[in-house]
């Protein structure tokens, strides 16, 4: 699938600005951040739409993202790289969606939960805490072949949430995921499954992003956190892999 350089950034614009408002985007405001008409915003959007990455929900005239959307953006967009944190200054606009003086009190957050504790559990679970202080989201890890969850009230705080089906299917998937992490270990350093790509919870519409790392417990322990497809994904990529290397060189 080839997008054009305007309609990357347009997807990009909509699933930014859909992740802080959480509601549809709409082609009047897409049309002031671009300075076109929004006649000319709609017949992006129609084609968007046409492609699976975008789809307008039946009570709005805005457009949301779907997981192929997402899926597209952190794919092609080159939301984190390799060497986010390093190539920060190199990055384009559309990328450096963290302040640097952001991201550094988020890690200083992360790094002080860790250092001021002296057992590997308690490292980890302080390294989780801070996730979920910093992203909103659940948090997770794996100790000792044990799932440890925080944050579990204030995943269901967010607005998707309000539906008790997807609330039941959400607790579905944390029912399973960590028997499915013990068979599946999924091998990369930095896991992002979107929405219907969830192997257990399909229809949850979550996000699982997390970071393979070795500890006391295992060489394939996992940190991250679960949270709608709604994510800001450069900013809690980069600090869910920051927790996972952080967390394998101090244990």
């Amino acid at each position: 699938m080839k997008l054009t350089e305007r309609q990357e950034e347009i997807l990009c614009q909509i699933i930014e600005e859909y992740a802080e408002t959480a509601s549809p985007v709409g082609s009047v405001t897409m049309a002031k951040l671009f300075d076109v008409s929004p006649a000319t915003i709609r017949a992006e959007m129609a084609r968007l739409e046409v492609m699976g990455l975008i789809a307008q929900p039946h009570t709005s005239a805005g457009r949301v993202p779907t997981d192929a959307g997402y899926r597209y953006y952190v794919n092609h967009l080159n939301v984190v790289g390799d060497d986010w944190e390093a190539d920060y200054a190199e990055q384009t606009p559309e990328v450096r969606v963290i302040g640097e003086g952001q991201y550094g009190r988020a890690v200083h957050v992360i790094e002080r939960r860790i250092n001021s504790q002296s057992q590997a559990d308690t490292a980890i679970r302080g390294a989780v805490d801070a996730l979920v202080e910093l992203t909103g989201n659940l948090g997770l890890a794996t100790i000792g072949g044990q799932l440890y969850l925080a944050g579990i009230a204030k995943l269901f705080t967010q607005p998707e949430f309000g539906d008790t089906r997807r609330v039941q299917a959400v607790a579905k998937l944390l029912d399973n995921l960590e028997p499915w992490l013990r068979e599946a270990a999924p091998g990369e350093a930095l896991n992002i499954f979107i929405g219907h790509e969830n192997p257990i919870g399909k229809n949850s519409e979550v996000s699982l992003i997390i970071s393979r790392f070795k500890s006391p417990f295992s060489d394939r322990s996992y940190i991250g956190v679960l949270g709608p497809t709604r994510q800001n994904y450069a900013r809690v990529m980069a600090l869910v892999r920051h927790a996972g290397q952080m967390l394998e060189e101090i244990l």
